[in-house]
């Protein structure tokens, strides 16, 4: 539907604002000097005796109508949901977070984020992120425009602090936490059921998911990390 509205032949909707004003574009000054009705000249457009151009009945011009107003205000909600829209992000970590953060909002995709670093105490922590769920819980334009640090928290599907070695790990509505494993840490997917296995040392996280290591450079703005890395896993459904 949103294809149809995108077309030409859908000009119709956005030119006229009611269906009224549709069939008296296509009356002429000759269909009213014989007629002399002019609601009995609309009547012969609609049942398409009379006017040149294209048939339309009510309950489908109002049917496109409102399918050209969702279309208009979805494009608009989703400009708005984006928080990276609109910043000059020159930092690989926010570029990468940007690049996916229109699929983590519609459910395309979900990604791990794992960051190790300091915190406002100087002390080392570590943790893995639920991206999608963290931009549902909080505001992210903060840390696209650079006034934010993007931190774990125990709060988050798992947490770390090297110095008070506080641990924690939490469900969250996309990812179960596998943590009693002989193979690590393991997350699993509550929407297809796989499993992203977060171990450096193997090949693959898993089914449908890849892993991305950021580096930095000297010459990248902040924020800078010890360590970032980025799981994402392209969400299927169950058949």
């Amino acid at each position: 539907m949103e294809e149809e509205v995108a077309s030409g032949g859908d000009n119709i909707v956005t030119e006229f604002n009611t269906y009224e004003e549709f069939l008296n574009s296509q009356i002429t000054s000759l269909d009213l000097f014989y007629l002399e009705d002019e609601e009995l000249a609309r009547q012969l457009v609609e049942l398409g005796y009379r006017g040149s151009g294209e048939v339309l009945k009510r309950e489908e011009f109002e049917a496109r109508k409102a399918a050209a107003e969702a279309s208009r205000l979805s494009k608009r909600s989703q400009q708005k949901t984006l928080a990276h829209t609109g910043k000059d992000l020159r930092n690989p970590f926010l570029k990468a977070l940007a690049s996916k953060e229109e699929a983590n909002r519609s459910g395309k995709m979900t990604t791990i984020i794992f960051i190790r670093d300091k915190n406002a105490r100087g002390q080392e922590i570590s943790g893995y992120i639920d991206y999608a769920h963290r931009m549902k819980t909080e505001d992210f334009e903060p840390y696209f425009a650079g006034k934010k640090r993007l931190l774990p928290r125990p709060s988050d599907l798992s947490f770390y602090n090297w110095e008070t070695q506080t641990s924690t790990s939490n469900p969250t509505p996309n990812y179960q936490v596998i943590a009693e494993n002989a193979s690590g840490l393991l997350f699993k997917n509550k929407r297809d059921r796989k499993i992203i296995n977060v171990d450096p040392k193997i090949a693959s996280p898993g089914d449908n998911s890849t892993r991305t290591v950021i580096t930095f450079d000297e010459e990248d703005e902040a924020p800078k990390y010890t360590q970032v890395v980025i799981y994402d896993h392209i969400t299927r459904r169950k058949t």
